[in-house]
C-alpha cells in the first residue's frame, strides 16, 4: 500500500522531529538494533550450554576423584554463568553509558 504525497510529507517532518531531538534514538533506529538483541541471545545460549558442559564436568570430576577435572569444570561453570547472564541485560555499551552521564 502506497503513502500518498501528504502522508510522506508528514512522514519525512516526523523523521526530522526524531533526529533532532533525539539523535541517539536516531542512531540506534538507523544502524539497527536488532542486531544486538540477536548477539545477546546467542550470548545466553552460549552461557547456558557451556554451564550445562561444565555441571557434566564437575559430575564426572567428582565420580572419577579427579580433582583437577572438577576445578576445570567449576571455572567454566562460572564462564557460562558470566555469558548468560551478559547476554540478560544491555551491559554497558558506550552508547548507554554517555547516554546515562
Amino acid at each position: 500500500m502506497a503513502l500518498s504525497e501528504e502522508e510522506r510529507r508528514r512522514l519525512e517532518m516526523l523523521e526530522q522531529e526524531l533526529a533532532s531531538t533525539d539523535p541517539d534514538l536516531d542512531r540506534t533506529l538507523q544502524t539497527g538494533a536488532h542486531r544486538l538483541h540477536s548477539r545477546e541471545g546467542s550470548t545466553m545460549v552460549r552461557g547456558i550450554l557451556t554451564t550445562v558442559a561444565a555441571f557434566a564436568l564437575v559430575i564426572v570430576g567428582i565420580a572419577t576423584e579427579l580433582i583437577i577435572i572438577g576445578i576445570l569444570g567449576f571455572v567454566l561453570m562460572l564462564a557460562g554463568a558470566h555469558w548468560f547472564i551478559k547476554g540478560l541485560g544491555p551491559g554497558s555499551r558506550p552508547e548507554e553509558t554517555l547516554h546515562d552521564a
